[in-house]
């Protein structure tokens, strides 16, 4: 019997990705201690590969300032955290690219390496200040507990 092979092009990896999750708190820990945290707005986990450059970034920001999924007088998702004076708390998180279709364990080869991914990190967190919006972290490459109430629940996964 033949066996199937897929091939995959290596340009489905280039892409930042971000599972966002509108939030009424949220906090990370870093060695017991709080190194970010906020109120209404959204939790971002954030992860990058090694083709991902100022362009994805920047789309990602504008998207991510400009979305209205937070919830009006009516409940409807109409309103964004400007209108609302939210933030955002951004994690960094390789395992976003975690890829667990063979074996028992996920590989991790699609994430950018370290060096690559905490100046991506660092960018995207400028460019969503230049937006206007206001931004918590946690510290990148720590080993972290995060704690949120996801409102809604509403969760969106963006790549680009």
């Amino acid at each position: 019997m033949g066996r199937l092979v897929f091939c995959v092009p290596s340009t489905i990896f280039n892409h930042v990705r971000v599972l966002l999750q509108r939030v009424s708190r949220a906090e990370v820990r870093v060695a017991g201690r709080v190194a970010g945290r906020i109120g209404i707005g959204y939790c971002l986990l954030v992860g990058f590969t090694a083709g991902d450059d100022e362009a994805r970034l920047l789309w990602m920001a504008d998207k991510i300032a400009g979305l209205r999924v937070l919830a009006d007088d009516a409940g409807k998702m109409n309103r964004s955290l400007a209108d609302v004076g939210g933030a955002i708390l951004v994690i960094s998180q390789f395992t976003l690219y975690g890829d667990a279709t063979a074996g028992r364990r996920p590989s991790f080869l699609a994430a950018a390496p370290g060096p690559v991914a905490q100046p991506l990190y660092e960018r995207f967190i400028v460019l969503l200040r230049e937006r206007g919006c206001a931004v918590e972290t946690g510290e990148f490459g720590a080993m972290s507990e995060v704690e949120l109430v996801n409102d809604g629940p509403t969760t969106l996964w963006l790549e680009r």
